[in-house]
């Protein structure tokens, strides 16, 4: 209950930021709500459509309107012309961002068995490969290496669709084209940083005495790695997974605009070059609902792991 407690105080404190920082940025919503329709207005007229807009409550009260209907599930309208129900362009928006997502995901998991095998031939060729491959995947901007690939697999090669995004509902072939190098540019911090974690985390086991008391009974090798050696390593490991879901949501937003992909990611981008604010606010607090919830997973599992750890 404690740590359930604390993610609500984490959602509510990152509900003020984002609240805030959007009122706190050059230019009035009210301006970008009325374009160029705002000087065929009276004084009269423009202080009509602030009052509607509960623009001129004050920031406390304008907060608390927000969250109760957040609550409520009313998300608000976007400040632009198109005045669509922000509930209306998120849920357009999640399948595309949750379809990449998750399958980056799941292939950041090939940073495991990649990182087991560099700890067991450590010193080796293959350690070597992985080590060296796991830097460099960390190292490179996940935006840098969207371009890299664009230009060479996409504009050079013509293996791939450059950009772009189709349902696989509607087109299976051509969605899966569409989506490899998007969902290799998102999972591949994630398979370099599982391999350096699980390499690291595999030689500081194997060093331990029950690790030892293993080989000098004459188990076989893959006995002690499996049973012994990877499973009191994978602590570290599903920590770290944890982060790697986070930062999938977070580079959403840069993989997304380099692909041309109509995800949530890109709908935060845009909305933040309009100033759309309801848009940015309630995009922004259902990542950080959603990063919150995985990091309760993570702990979960981690208490599953490892009796030792207590959850209140």
């Amino acid at each position: 209950m404690r740590r359930l407690a604390q993610a609500l105080v984490v959602i509510v404190i990152v509900s003020m930021l984002v609240f805030i920082l959007m009122r706190v940025v050059p230019g009035d919503p009210l301006y970008v709500y009325l374009g160029d329709d705002i000087s065929f207005l009276t004084a009269k007229d423009i202080e009509a459509v602030r009052h509607e807009l509960g623009l001129d409550k004050s920031l406390a009260m304008q907060y608390v309107d927000w969250m109760q209907d957040m609550l409520h599930g009313d998300f608000g309208y976007s400040i632009r012309r198109t005045r669509r129900a922000v509930m209306d362009m998120i849920t357009e928006r999640v399948p595309v961002t949750f379809h990449l997502g998750l399958l980056a995901f799941l292939i950041s998991f090939i940073g495991i068995p990649m990182g087991v095998v560099a700890a067991v031939k450590r010193a080796k060729w293959w350690d070597t490969i992985v080590t060296v491959a796991a830097n460099i995947g960390i190292a490179m901007p996940s935006f840098w290496l969207g371009i890299l690939l664009m230009y060479a697999v996409g504009l050079k090669l013509k293996l791939l669709p450059l950009y772009g995004y189709t349902s696989p509902f509607i087109d299976f072939s051509m969605s899966t084209r569409q989506i490899i190098m998007p969902v290799f540019v998102l999972a591949s911090t994630g398979i370099a940083a599982s391999a350096r974690q699980t390499r690291s985390a595999m030689l500081e086991v194997i060093h331990q005495d029950y690790t030892r008391t293993a080989w000098s009974k004459g188990l076989r090798e893959r006995t002690v790695v499996i049973r012994h050696v990877l499973k009191n390593g994978l602590l570290p490991v599903i920590t770290l997974k944890g982060m790697t879901f986070r930062n999938l949501l977070g580079g959403s937003v840069l993989v997304e605009t380099v692909f041309n992909i109509p995800g949530m990611g890109r709908l935060a981008a845009e909305a933040v070059i309009a100033k759309d604010y309801l848009v940015v606010q309630a995009v922004i607090l259902l990542i950080a609902v959603a990063v919150v919830l995985g990091n309760l997973l993570t702990d979960l599992v981690q208490g599953w792991l490892d009796p030792r750890i207590r959850f209140q």
